[in-house]
């Protein structure tokens, strides 16, 4: 009881200090909670602005700041306004690409399959990091752990960041799949954390015995800050996949919608957009396929089809 309660301070803690981030003078943050009364009429009243999505999973807390200076940078190349729309979890940022409530988001790629086949959300851009577009999904256990690979965790707590996440929760959710697994059969105890930081650091902390993580930024943070990857190690590394993409709301305007692609992809031979990217360890974005997703779309038909024969063990 007394881990579950340190556990929970855990959360408590560095949600709060996720929310009291700093804001920019231009990049305003847009509260499109439950709690408000009307949502849709504080997004109306800034109509002209553009509003741009970045949940708290897409990057470490480190290099959330530097994810604001960017969106301040596409609001003075835009001549426009820049509305910060902060949601907790995929499913949120997702429904209000659909509304038409947000312009763009930084989403992972399992989202981007989703919110393309359920309504047409489209690809503007992808990042290019370590001199590629793909990433992977980390499966680490503290550095002192005996956990040697993953078939090593059956019986123990495991942590996923957010219920859509691809490299958080569809990859090892899959690897389960490709055994006649499923979380709850396999683990003692699954929780959801929100953001890949907050897994690494519950397993830094020993809170979880094991946690599915994407390798950006875990990266991004063991260069930057550390303090709890160091008390990690990576036990597998998956497969390559698409890396998490920069999407539009299906119906933008084509005119605004090439803008922002051009400012996208040409951010890097600009002074200080080639600042701000070096930050935020992105080379550059460029356009990508929708193909280089295929591979996620492939492991959710999978899991699918077990699921619909059976064969999975809950």
């Amino acid at each position: 009881m007394a881990r579950n309660l340190v556990y929970f301070m855990f959360i408590l803690v560095f949600s709060v200090a996720f929310a009291s981030c700093g804001r920019s003078n231009e990049s305003r943050k847009v509260s499109l909670e439950k709690k408000e009364v009307n949502p849709a009429r504080a997004v109306e009243e800034h109509a002209d602005h553009i509003r741009i999505a970045v949940g708290g999973m897409i990057t470490p807390k480190e290099g959330f700041g530097y994810y604001k200076q960017f969106l301040d940078y596409i609001g003075e190349k835009l001549g426009k306004g820049v509305d910060f729309v902060d949601r907790e979890n995929y499913a949120e940022i997702n429904a209000l690409v659909k509304s038409g409530k947000v312009d763009v988001a930084f989403v992972c790629g399992g989202p981007y399959v989703d919110g393309h086949a359920a309504f047409g959300m489209e690809l503007l851009a992808a990042p290019q990091a370590y001199n590629g577009t793909v990433y992977y999904s980390y499966i680490i256990v503290p550095a002192d752990s005996p956990v040697k690979n993953f078939q090593d965790l059956r019986g123990k707590s495991f942590a996923f960041t957010d219920p859509l996440s691809n490299s958080g929760k569809l990859v090892p959710t899959y690897m389960l799949a490709r055994a006649g697994q499923s979380p709850k059969s396999f683990f003692s105890k699954v929780i959801y954390t929100r953001t890949h930081d907050n897994s690494i650091k519950a397993v830094a902390e020993k809170l979880i015995d094991g946690a599915a993580v994407d390798s950006l930024i875990w990266e991004y943070d063991n260069l930057k800050s550390p303090t709890f990857t160091v008390k990690t190690k990576i036990i597998e590394r998956s497969p390559p996949y698409g890396i998490p993409p920069v999407v539009v709301r299906p119906g933008m305007d084509p005119q605004l919608k090439a803008r922002l692609r051009a400012i996208f992809l040409n951010a890097h031979t600009d002074p200080k957009g080639r600042e701000i990217l070096r930050h935020m360890m992105i080379e550059k974005f460029v356009p990508l396929d929708d193909r280089a997703y295929d591979s996620i779309r492939e492991m959710k038909a999978f899991m699918n089809k077990q699921a619909a024969q059976g064969k999975l063990k809950e």
